[in-house]
């Protein structure tokens, strides 16, 4: 039986291990306290409540297939069903039915929401009268849609979205890594508009806003059971800071605990870090791999979780949150009602009203800077400005995510191409995590897979 070392213990890392299990010796090295990366779980006036990812996306199977397969299938739900909601023009407008990823398919759908401007909507609606030679090569995601929609339509629709997702900016998201979608159509030639609303009316996936589940007492408890089930040795508080090769061609391992250096040798090595963190391991290995992962850029983000007394609130949203673009000049970029998405957190506290603001875009850093506290009073500010004027919370909680996400620049899938060919020059080492081909939990437990597949084919 091979031996192999997953460096980095989040869901990546984890569905990779899951995969190898019974046919290989995994030893998991996690430098954190606890498994699970970005699916985190913890408490707020006694109330579990995620700290990260809160939902797994439902359009692609591997991370809610792997969720039931670990035991948690009785655990997965659906949030309450409600729209996708913009805070724009001073009001929170819902994003009418049909959109994909902000993109609307029905132009007169848009009228009289204030989302955009008459002549906003008029521009939209033009699309399908403008010419539009197949799409060569990558663009940003702005240069593509606004010259097919208008830049109010980008801002105010698209953005937010992106923001949500990416914690990036549309114009220098990458339309093909960031809306694959999108870019496939556009590929063909041909306008978007009818091109959407065919590929929705042949059964198309719907928009990933609304095509998500979540796990009951919170997503953090997903890695753990993966954890639990996949067989591995978990090592935890165990940082890797180099990597070697043997005479005999394994690989070796060395790493810092709080006992003191660790030195493991195995087979293979499975890196499941962020870009960064994988581009320093793999330095003395491959200086195309690493210089090619250091340009991956990373944007911060800061979660302000609040909880409300129900009783004391003078007053409670509806709905289950909503998006804002950057162009209105707001700190937040998305609040989630916590309560009112999820059935069994409003269950499980009916006296508590919980939800959560996201804070933080690339280029975002100064303002993140700032102390807790600063971010808890803009937060709750913006949020009476959203919403209406809720009172105090009883509870607050800031979460910081340094340098969380990564950022699919124009050409990033010609990057992750350069990286995985130099990657694939060193013999029993595989790449996985956010940096590659998605952010999501299941493009996460996607690459994990592959990463497994890749050390021990099946």
């Amino acid at each position: 039986m091979r031996s192999v070392i997953v460096v980095g213990g989040g869901i990546s890392g984890l569905a990779a291990a899951w995969q190898l299990r019974g046919r290989a010796d995994v030893t998991v090295l996690e430098s954190h306290a606890k498994v699970g990366g970005k699916l985190r779980t913890g408490t707020i006036a006694g109330i579990a409540v995620d700290e990260g990812a809160e939902s797994l996306m439902a359009l692609r199977p591997e991370a809610v297939e792997l969720a039931a397969a670990v035991g948690l299938a009785d655990a997965l739900c659906d949030p309450a069903q409600a729209p996708t909601t913009i805070w724009t023009n001073g009001g929170l407008r819902p994003l009418p039915a049909g959109h994909v990823m902000g993109v609307p398919t029905d132009p007169a759908a848009l009228t009289g929401t204030g989302l955009l401007s008459p002549a906003g909507v008029a521009r939209v609606a033009a699309e399908e009268t403008l010419e539009a030679p197949a799409l060569t090569g990558d663009c940003s995601v702005s240069a593509y849609l606004a010259s097919r929609f208008g830049q109010e339509a980008v801002d105010r629709l698209i953005e937010p979205l992106l923001g949500g997702i990416y914690a990036g900016r549309a114009d220098r998201l990458s339309l093909r890594a960031a809306m694959p979608r999108i870019a496939a159509l556009a590929e063909q030639g041909g306008p978007l508009l009818p091109a959407l609303r065919r590929m929705r009316a042949a059964g198309a996936p719907r928009s990933a806003a609304v095509a998500v589940q979540g796990v009951t007492g919170g997503t953090g408890r997903f890695p753990q059971a993966v954890a639990d089930a996949c067989g591995a040795r978990i090592l935890t508080g165990t940082t890797a800071r180099s990597l070697q090769r043997t005479p005999a061609g394994r690989w070796r391992v060395l790493a810092m605990t709080d006992d003191g250096p660790l030195t493991m040798e195995a087979d293979a090595v499975i890196l499941a870090l962020p870009a960064f963190a994988a581009a320093e391991l793999l330095r003395p290995h491959s200086p195309l791999a690493e210089a090619e992962l250091s340009g991956i850029a990373h944007a911060s983000t800061a979660v302000i979780t609040m909880a409300f007394s129900r009783a004391q609130a003078h007053f409670l949203p509806q709905g289950n949150g909503f998006l804002v673009p950057p162009v209105d000049g707001h700190t937040l970029k998305a609040a989630s009602f916590l309560s009112n998405k999820w059935s069994w957190l409003g269950a499980s506290a009916p006296d508590t009203f919980v939800l959560r603001a996201s804070i933080g875009r690339i280029g975002d850093e100064e303002l993140l800077d700032r102390p807790d506290r600063h971010l808890v009073r803009t937060a709750i500010a913006e949020l009476h400005h959203a919403v209406g004027p809720m009172g105090e919370p009883v509870a607050t909680r800031v979460t910081r995510w340094d340098r969380g996400l990564p950022q699919y620049g124009v050409g990033h899938r010609e990057r992750v191409a350069r990286i995985r060919e130099a990657a694939g020059k060193l013999p029993g080492l595989a790449l996985c995590g956010a940096a590659y081909e998605g952010v999501g939990v299941a493009a996460c437990v996607a690459t994990g897979r592959a990463a497994a597949h890749t050390i021990l084919p099946t």
